[in-house]
């Protein structure tokens, strides 16, 4: 594993990245051998450097939760990261688009947790019994770090991903809060416009056969650093939709039926 002064330049890195608007290149290109456990860490310590700064950690995401995804980049399970205070949108917002490098809209389902959630052992029955609401919400998918390293001509991984926050950037919440076993999770659908027109829909059992079971899977892996879900925090379930890329004055709605909807314009 990379050592700590290392783990901290590449936080630092991608922070800068972040608030200059200046791309950075991939971990993996510059350290032979980088790893899962080199790209946590590094996203853990940017964590850290932001919280330090003032922002509050909110909650978490889950990521490459459909076995489809996983195979395309060469991984056997999902990945997490943390959602902070400034990332959060409420439906109807306009969203500056330069806040970003190249934003791509998901349709997933966030959980409102009520009670203390800790793994390991946390089932799917543990996530129901444990969550306030659910309720629609989308994630903003980004990369701070460039698409092909331009000395090397690696192209980015998945680690880099995992290392830039697992590709958060953003969220936007809305629709209708219900309880969790007032509707049948797996079959909640999701149909996303972008400007009018039908650009992706999916349905929510794409999330390891129930999106709760994304929860229970992400509890139980925090539990290692002993970390809990904790009540009033915010959990993105996991996308069941392909990406849409969001461009400057593009307005997008996301129809969850009965669920409710989310609305957004990036500007």
């Amino acid at each position: 594993m990379l050592d700590a002064a290392t783990i901290d330049s590449l936080a630092r890195a991608f922070h800068r990245a972040e608030k200059e608007r200046v791309q950075v290149r991939p971990a993996t290109a510059q350290y032979e051998g980088f790893s899962v456990e080199d790209a946590y860490a590094v996203q853990r310590r940017w964590v850290e450097i932001k919280v330090a700064e003032g922002n509050r950690i909110k909650g978490h995401k889950i990521g490459l939760t459909s076995r489809a995804m996983q195979r395309q980049v060469g991984i056997n399970e999902p990945d997490y990261g943390a959602l902070l205070e400034d990332m959060f949108y409420q439906t109807g917002a306009e969203i500056p688009r330069d806040r970003f490098f190249n934003p791509r809209v998901e349709c997933e389902i966030g959980f409102v947790i009520g009670r203390r959630l800790k793994g390991p052992d946390c089932t799917i029955f543990d996530v129901l019994n444990a969550t306030d609401y659910v309720v629609p919400a989308a994630e903003i998918v980004d990369g701070r770090s460039l698409r092909v390293d331009p000395e090397t001509g690696k192209a980015r991984t998945v680690l880099d991903s995992i290392a830039d926050n697992a590709g958060n950037a953003a969220l936007i919440v809305g629709g209708r809060p219900m309880r969790p076993m007032d509707l049948d999770l797996r079959w909640v659908a999701a149909l996303c416009y972008r400007n009018n027109v039908i650009e992706e829909s999916g349905v929510a059992a794409a999330v390891l056969n129930h999106p709760a079971n994304g929860v229970a899977w992400l509890a139980n892996k925090l539990a290692a650093f002993d970390i809990a879900l904790e009540p009033g925090q915010f959990v993105l379930g996991g996308s069941f939709t392909g990406m849409v890329e969001a461009r400057a004055g593009d307005t997008f709605h996301i129809d969850y039926g009965p669920f409710g909807s989310v609305s957004a314009r990036f500007v």
